[in-house]
């Protein structure tokens, strides 16, 4: 049985009313965010065209997989050993069903099922991928597919995802892999639908080794994100001679209409491609896409026919190859109309035989989930390593083979690429566009409301106290409250009270523009985030455009803007003031208060937003400290901190997480009271008078 939040998420729940407005909609309109992303999607694919001739197709299928495996981080340039552990087996009539794990990466351990004929010679063999099955491998419906096509004398092969089934956080089944678990994985740039194609790839390296399986006759099929699986693995893995994703194709755009699971997210997929290209890197090589009439929006009929057109067209340059599109009245599932259609169309394309018509399935009797476990109860190693703790192990990786600059000049060069490299994890930024700044005072006089656009069709709302001609503003970001709460809350009266004009701003998707139902499990920003990632910016580059933005309106309004220009970031809103101060030298200094201290954690991250886990930001950058070194010798105040999994830190734990900005500071300004100091919240005013 599937869990109720991971069966919502499968039938499209969070799909998003299209919604169009004009600036002066945005405040009664929290919606328009989705509708920016949207358009963002459309200019970025508009001029697709099917390739017209085979020398233009292998062009683009080159340029493709390059993409796609930057998207995914890369894949090891050595295979470890597999060293496949058989950990039981039991016999069935006409097969026997093995337990095993086998080494994917070093340390990482893939557990899966065999079902094995009673056959002799070397027979075709199909990958079967799970999907979200709160059972994975083990779950009944799973199961029925791989013995069906064992008894049709297949060898089959059913391997646990990175992060469900036996391998999830803890020893139980029925864990969720996605949200804030896959998100640990975005920071050191190896998200998790790579994770999973790299890792069936070496199930395929498994499959080859056994003597019962013929390597040339390979297939491989899922459903639901287990069909996305199909889809990537089949594209970029030309081993799979047949390859048969199942309720999961439809088209990137349509993934902007819905929440989808963090495994069928490539990061800047639309920024160089689209669904239907990705399908036809395997439409010579048995393609068949099952979608059902009563599916998601994202996985409907109608959206998955682009796709498959696109395919379709892709195989008319090739000799004899053709793609098949099965269509079934049903809802989102892998039911027995299904598999007989995946089973037909195995036997052709791997056996050589029949024309593709479906098979009708043999009686299948599917196991108690405790017999298939390679690890049944709590029998799990202790050491086994989970999504998360892989994550953080890569982070410290990366983190360790940093450099300390050892000289100003050896800094600034390296700050100077830190700068570059932060702006192209956030997919560069736009370009300056009008600002049509409009401002309306309250009937007191005493605070103002400026409304402006920070992107073409993307106003922002700031306000702030009146002050003529203010020496000092302090800019609040408080992503999670919103900026009516912040403005009118005990900090900004502090501030005011020790000579700083206050602002708050709400950025997009965030404040008074949240969008509705964004929240998934605990993520507060999962779909706004989702779509973000998709077209190639992260929320966490746009929102600190939103602040360059903002410091635009202000100079464009007033005609100059303050000499001392504080932002401070509380919570969430830290990490976006870090990176703001590190690309606009506008800002005189930062404040984070209860913010994320590191993205390592071995834990899912909590109390955080997705926004904030932008693609590589880690291996390209650095961690937080990294950030905060941005700003040297400007003042930064380090007020509290939180771990990934939101526990809160003293001044000692986050004066050794921030060892290296303390470092940067004492080479920039090395005598005297360094501008970096680590506070409490409490504490932070007396650092601002």
């Amino acid at each position: 049985m599937r869990s109720r939040f991971v069966w919502m998420l499968l039938c499209g729940f969070a799909v998003v009313p299209l919604v169009t407005a004009s600036a002066d909609d945005l405040p009664k309109n929290p919606m328009l965010f989705n509708p920016f992303v949207k358009q963002q999607a459309t200019e970025l694919r508009e001029g697709d065209e099917a390739p017209r001739s085979m020398d233009e197709w292998q062009h683009r299928r080159a340029e493709l997989k390059s993409h796609l495996l930057a998207a995914w981080g890369g894949f090891p340039d050595q295979p470890c050993n597999l060293e496949p552990r058989i950990l039981g087996e039991f016999q069935r009539d006409g097969y026997r069903v093995e337990k095993l794990a086998f080494q994917t990466r070093p340390g990482i351990w893939m557990t899966a099922n065999t079902y094995v004929p009673d056959k002799s010679g070397r027979l075709p063999a199909i990958l079967m991928v799970h999907g979200h099955w709160a059972g994975a491998k083990q779950d009944p419906v799973v199961q029925s597919r791989c013995i069906a096509a064992a008894k049709l004398g297949f060898f089959v092969l059913c391997v646990d995802a990175f992060g469900a089934g036996e391998r999830g956080l803890e020893k139980k089944l029925g864990e969720y892999h996605g949200e804030m678990v896959a998100a640990t994985l975005f920071p050191v740039g190896l998200p998790l639908s790579g994770l999973q194609v790299y890792e069936n790839m070496r199930a395929v390296d498994y499959l080859q080794t056994r003597p019962e399986v013929n390597p040339e006759q390979i297939g491989i099929t899922g459903a639901s994100g287990g069909g996305n699986q199909t889809m990537y693995a089949g594209a970029f893995d030309e081993r799979f001679r047949c390859v048969v994703p199942t309720c999961s194709v439809g088209n990137y755009q349509a993934y902007l209409s819905a929440a989808c699971c963090m495994c069928e997210v490539v990061p800047g997929a639309l920024a160089f491609t689209e669904e239907g290209d990705v399908l036809g890197l395997s439409a010579n090589r048995g393609l068949m896409v099952t979608s059902a009439t009563q599916d998601a929006y994202q996985f409907s009929v109608d959206q998955a026919r682009v796709s498959v057109a696109r395919a379709a067209a892709i195989a008319a340059l090739f000799k004899d190859a053709s793609v098949k599109h099965t269509i079934i009245e049903s809802p989102h599932a892998y039911n027995r109309a299904m598999r007989e259609a995946m089973l037909g169309w195995m036997t052709k394309q791997l056996k050589g035989e029949g024309d593709g018509s479906p098979i009708e399935e043999p009686e299948v009797t599917p196991e108690d989930p405790e017999m298939l476990r390679c690890f049944p109860g709590d029998t799990r190693p202790d050491d086994f390593v989970t999504l998360p703790q892989f994550a953080a192990t890569e982070a410290r990786r990366l983190l360790a083979m940093r450099v300390i600059p050892k000289t100003v000049p050896e800094w600034s060069r390296a700050a100077q690429h830190g700068r570059t490299s932060l702006e192209d994890v956030f997919g560069g930024l736009p370009s300056a566009k009008p600002l049509n700044v409009k401002a309306e005072r309250d009937a007191d006089g005493k605070a103002e409301k400026l409304t402006f656009d920070s992107e073409p069709g993307l106003p922002l709302v700031l306000k702030r106290t009146v002050v003529e001609s203010p020496a000092r503003l302090a800019i609040l970001l408080d992503l999670d409250s919103g900026a009516d709460v912040a403005f009118a809350g005990n900090l900004a009266t502090q501030l005011s009270a020790v000579g700083w004009a206050v602002a708050a701003v709400d950025l997009r998707a965030t404040g008074s523009f949240a969008v509705q139902r964004d929240q998934i499990g605990r993520s507060p920003d999962h779909n706004s985030a989702e779509w973000s990632l998709w077209i190639g910016r992260p929320l966490l580059g746009q929102w600190t455009w939103d602040v360059k933005r903002t410091l635009d309106a202000l100079q464009e309004k007033d005609g100059r803007l303050p000499a001392e220009i504080l932002v401070v970031g509380i919570r969430s809103g830290g990490m976006v003031a870090l990176c703001a101060g590190a690309l606009d030298d506008r800002i005189s200094r930062v404040v984070t208060i209860n913010s994320l201290a590191s993205y390592v954690t071995d834990q899912p991250y909590a109390g955080q937003r997705l926004g904030l886990m932008a693609p590589a930001i880690v291996r390209e950058v650095g961690d937080v400290a990294h950030l905060a070194a941005l700003m040297a010798p400007r003042p930064v105040v380090i007020a509290g901190g939180v771990t990934g999994s939101a526990r809160p830190l003293g001044p000692v734990a986050l004066k050794e997480l921030f060892k290296f900005t303390e470092q940067i500071y004492a080479l920039n300004v090395p005598d005297g009271e360094s501008p970096f100091q680590i506070s409490t919240p409490e504490d932070v005013l007396d650092l601002l008078k």
